[in-house]
């Protein structure tokens, strides 16, 4: 493994990705946009692991996907940030650079399909959820308390590693903010864990999709933890704005608090 940002960076398939083998564009970084450092057209998918002091580890884990509309990521403000916060709190983090298509034009697609260029993604997050469990050990965390969290396009990918048939499979809880299934949503499966949603009432692009899935888990006998701020748009992540919408973290983190997350497991 090697280190990046004083965390340990490593991918997450062994050999090329499945689907994208025939992926010819280039990585392309720009940094201090207004969304700080932004990727694109990512063909090899890695994790970055940050992991917690000894002796404040509660052996929690949580993925975290970046969004940007699968052209893009935020990398730094809905990914590498929020790590930071969640391991000073004492909660391993693992930023996912997931596979998104290539960016040719600027601005999102108009006719952007999120299914199709979600899927890379989407599985990239799945295969992300067994490699952590397989270093649980030696990442010093519970494999049954591994979350996802997900921003905007990677609260799809959050979604889908949630929603998967294979209750085994899935996260030990999820966390979309500002986000969900933004094309076709599959059908909610029984047994689900506990699930938290943050979003703004202002937010221009997802509310439509993220109301739909809060409503679809309601629909589904579920109770998932919603937090809607009166301000703060669409893609607020770790920025401040003087608005509520500030504080989402520290609500999340009040809600992993309830749920025995932010303390080790019983011996």
């Amino acid at each position: 493994m090697a280190l990046c940002c004083n965390a340990q960076t490593l991918n997450i398939w062994p050999g090329a990705s499945p689907g994208s083998e025939t992926w010819t564009q280039k990585e392309r970084v720009e940094k201090n946009t207004p969304l700080g450092t932004v990727v694109f057209n990512v063909v090899t998918p890695t994790l970055t692991v940050y992991l917690p002091e000894r002796a404040k580890a509660t052996g929690t884990g949580i993925i975290i996907a970046p969004g940007g509309a699968f052209v893009a990521l935020a990398i730094d403000m809905e990914g590498h940030d929020v790590a930071r916060w969640l391991q000073n709190k004492g909660i391993a983090a693992f930023v996912l650079k997931y596979r998104i298509i290539e960016k040719r034009r600027e601005g999102i697609p108009p006719d952007l399909n999120m299914d199709e260029a979600g899927k890379y993604g989407i599985a990239d997050g799945i295969q992300t959820l067994k490699v952590v469990r397989q270093h649980a050990a030696e990442w010093g965390i519970s494999p049954d308390r591994v979350g996802f969290m997900g921003f905007s396009a990677g609260a799809m990918v959050a979604s889908a590693a949630l929603l998967q048939q294979d209750a085994a499979a899935r996260p030990n809880f999820a966390a979309p903010i500002y986000g969900g299934p933004f094309g076709v949503m599959s059908a909610i499966p029984a047994k689900l864990p506990p699930v938290f949603l943050a979003w703004a009432q202002d937010d221009a692009l997802a509310l439509g999709a993220v109301i739909k899935f809060y409503d679809a888990l309601k629909s589904a006998g579920y109770k998932p933890e919603a937090h809607i701020f009166s301000a703060g748009g669409h893609g607020f992540g770790m920025r401040k704005q003087c608005t509520s919408s500030d504080h989402w973290i520290d609500e999340f983190y009040y809600w992993l608090e309830a749920q025995g997350f932010t303390r080790p497991a019983p011996k």
